[in-house]
């Protein structure tokens, strides 16, 4: 009985012993296809991760040529800054910024005291001057007289004769001296110089004036004519030969819905700036009904025509080099080749390349500073919304500046 029940204790030991090899067995063999996994993931994800993904975009001819649009800011066709002509206080003003003014109207007063004691000093100066002149020639008629009747001499006459003349020169300078002071203190009424809207005032009641322009701080007003307004723009040399006087142009507010305008060329320099490249040039835009303000930044479409032949790519394919400026590209087998160009006429978000790549290149947007030649790359979809709005230059483009 003894030994029987020893028999059966001892297989049951090798029953769970080997059930335990068995459970280790299963184990390490989990253990084994778990680690193969995560092996070949990490493979494979390392392997992804080495890829470079890149966007392309072909570059685009000027097809039939896009209108020339350069910014600039409006004026009035007449601004004056309006300065005291003698020192003295503010005594009242009479318009505000945005009034509108005719020519004559009374902007401000000014108090001078000195200037009216120097013209009182002078209207008695030459009450002076005027009565001794009467004397001298009351003088000098009566010694012509006694002359004549040779009871004196012609030295005594001629002397006479010399302090009545100098008697009404005193006389001239003294008037002259009452008219300046009278003028001066004429300028004591600050006036509009012409028809416009008041677009600054800097003084108020009580200030100190001095006289002159000799800074922002001495200014009283600022006038501006508003109606036409003017502005100025810069057209690259390259596009200078076909601005002509007289063309009609499309003026754009950048702010707000973008309202367009007319104006008209008036004007050009006739010369090119040898430090921009550019010509200055001169748009006229009527404004009856103030509808545009001064100061507004706007865009200016001009009647010529970029060289339909030149390519455009967009500025954010530009790899700048110490070697100079390069593009990168990428070849049928997908590998880089960074390509050196010539840039052209940047019109803000694209840019003209006027050799160094051709219309079939495709071309990596937004390409990283580590990217280089022989790099194997795999191409990435451009999403549609990029595709639609890809390279539209001018629509508007920003300043023309010729590289």
């Amino acid at each position: 009985m003894a030994e029987e029940q020893s028999s059966t204790a001892l297989r049951r030991a090798k029953f769970a012993v080997g059930g335990i090899i068995i459970i280790l067995l299963m184990g390490a063999a989990a253990v084994l296809v778990l680690r193969g996994i995560q092996a070949r993931a990490l493979e494979e994800s390392t392997a992804l991760h080495a890829k470079q993904y890149v966007t392309t975009v072909l570059p685009k001819t000027g097809g039939e040529g896009q209108p020339l649009t350069l910014p600039g800011t409006l004026q009035g066709i007449i601004e004056s800054t309006l300065y005291a002509r003698s020192n003295g206080y503010v005594l009242h003003w009479y318009k505000d910024i945005g009034a509108s003014v005719k020519q004559g109207d009374l902007l401000a007063e000014i108090t001078a005291p000195e200037i009216d004691q120097e013209l009182t000093q002078a209207e008695a100066t030459l009450a002076q001057v005027e009565a001794n002149a009467r004397l001298a020639k009351s003088t000098a008629d009566r010694w012509n007289s006694l002359r004549q009747q040779d009871a004196v001499t012609q030295q005594d006459l001629d002397e006479r004769l010399s302090a009545d003349r100098q008697a009404e020169a005193n006389v001239a300078a003294a008037k002259a001296n009452v008219g300046r002071l009278r003028n001066l203190q004429g300028f004591n009424r600050v006036i509009a110089p012409f028809n416009g809207v008041v677009t600054r005032r800097n003084i108020d009641v009580g200030d100190l004036i001095n006289a002159g322009n000799g800074g922002a701080a001495q200014a009283l007003f600022s006038v501006a004519q508003v109606d036409p307004l003017r502005l100025y723009i810069y057209v690259p040399q390259a596009y200078a030969g076909q601005v002509k006087i007289g063309d009609s142009v499309t003026v754009t507010l950048t702010a707000g819905s973008g309202e367009a305008y007319q104006g008209t060329l008036a004007r050009t320099a006739r010369a090119i700036d040898t430090a921009t490249r550019t010509m200055q040039v001169e748009v006229r835009i009527p404004n009856p009904t103030g509808a545009l303000i001064a100061g507004s930044y706007v865009q200016v479409r001009l009647p010529i025509n970029y060289d339909a032949k030149i390519l455009l790519v967009p500025t954010n394919v530009l790899l700048f080099r110490p070697t100079g400026t390069r593009v990168a590209t990428i070849d049928t087998g997908g590998r880089v080749q960074l390509k050196a160009v010539k840039l052209g006429t940047d019109f803000g978000d694209s840019v003209a390349i006027l050799n160094g790549i051709d219309a079939k290149d495709r071309i990596v947007l937004n390409p990283a500073d580590s990217l280089a030649d022989g790099d194997v790359v795999t191409l990435a979809p451009l999403p549609a919304s990029a595709r639609a709005a890809d390279l539209e230059p001018g629509q508007p483009a920003q300043p023309g500046r010729a590289r």
